[in-house]
């Protein structure tokens, strides 16, 4: 039988390449799905096995939860994760949208990219090490801008790292070690905005501040949520700044400050991995809820 020229001509192809890119894609995915199921999936299901389990490995139901909510340290720590929490998300919103709108105005490339570049370096350093250049930065005895701390009434590394000053330090930690990379995804996110809804609101007077205001920050809505759902989830996690501060301070600042200490506390020095594993467990869940309620009122997932 022969074969129409013109029928096998009219025959969709497949264009080439398209099957190696399937088979790529589908590795890719494959990889992080096993990284995730290795390192996610699996460690959070033990966390919660261990969190409804005595430690003879008899379920308990909620009495580690009960156990650790009834430990003094508790809402101790609940107040200050919470409070840390506070200073550091309107801190980060803030400032971060602000400043990704400052460099977007600017005529100079070369300025906007050195300055992009700079807000960068600090993130390139690991929490620890970000905290240490800190723990030198706060000692007014070595500090390069010690007359600017005798300045605020400090003459001591005590006086800086007051219990009352944490919320505040940390935020600022927190701020130079992790908002630069943020300020660059914002600045990518400003650069998506359509040119001719920029000039429309040009031609129609706006100000630069009614602009940013009216047209820009609502269009960025999406990813300032994005930003505010990781920066809570890792903000609750706070442990590597007080940790470090409190060895630093020999005790000083407390060895008990967050959530996160007082399950290192539980699992290391009380030998209660059940009670640590039952306050992680409310770490999810509290962070889980808080991005699914930030999700649904920012109509995270709406088609534009």
């Amino acid at each position: 039988m022969t074969l129409n020229p013109s029928a096998a001509d009219s025959a969709p192809r497949r264009p080439r390449g398209t099957a190696g890119q399937g088979r790529a894609g589908i590795a890719f995915v494959a990889a992080y799905v096993l990284l995730l199921i290795a390192f996610g999936v699996l460690p959070t299901g033990y966390a919660v096995y261990f969190a409804f389990t005595d430690a003879g490995g008899t379920f308990s139901g909620f009495s580690n939860f009960v156990t650790t909510a009834q430990d003094f340290r508790f809402m101790d720590a609940v107040g200050h994760v919470a409070l840390y929490l506070l200073f550091w998300l309107v801190s980060l919103v803030v400032f971060v949208v602000g400043l990704a709108l400052l460099l977007h105005r600017l005529a100079s490339g070369t300025v906007s990219r050195g300055l992009r570049f700079l807000f960068y370096i600090p993130g390139a350093l690991a929490g620890a090490a970000g905290v240490l250049v800190w723990l030198f930065m706060l000692d007014p005895s070595v500090s390069p801008v010690s007359s600017l701390l005798g300045t605020l009434g400090f003459h001591t590394f005590g006086e800086v790292i007051a219990p009352g000053n944490l919320p505040v330090l940390f935020t600022i930690i927190a701020f130079w070690t992790g908002a630069g990379g943020w300020i660059v995804v914002i600045y990518g996110a400003l650069n998506n905005i359509p040119r001719d809804v920029m000039e429309a609101a040009r031609i129609d007077g706006a100000s630069a501040w009614q602009t940013a205001w009216r047209v820009q920050i609502p269009m960025l809505r999406k990813w300032i949520v994005y930003m505010v759902i990781l920066a809570f989830a890792g903000g609750a996690q706070l442990f590597v700044e007080p940790q470090l501060l409190s060895l630093a301070s020999v005790g000083v600042a407390g060895r008990d400050y967050s959530l996160n200490q007082l399950t290192y506390d539980f699992a290391f020095q009380m030998n209660n991995v059940n009670g640590a594993a039952a306050v992680s467990v409310e770490l999810l869940v509290v962070s889980v809820s808080a991005a699914a309620v930030f999700v649904a009122r920012s109509g995270f997932f709406d088609a534009d």
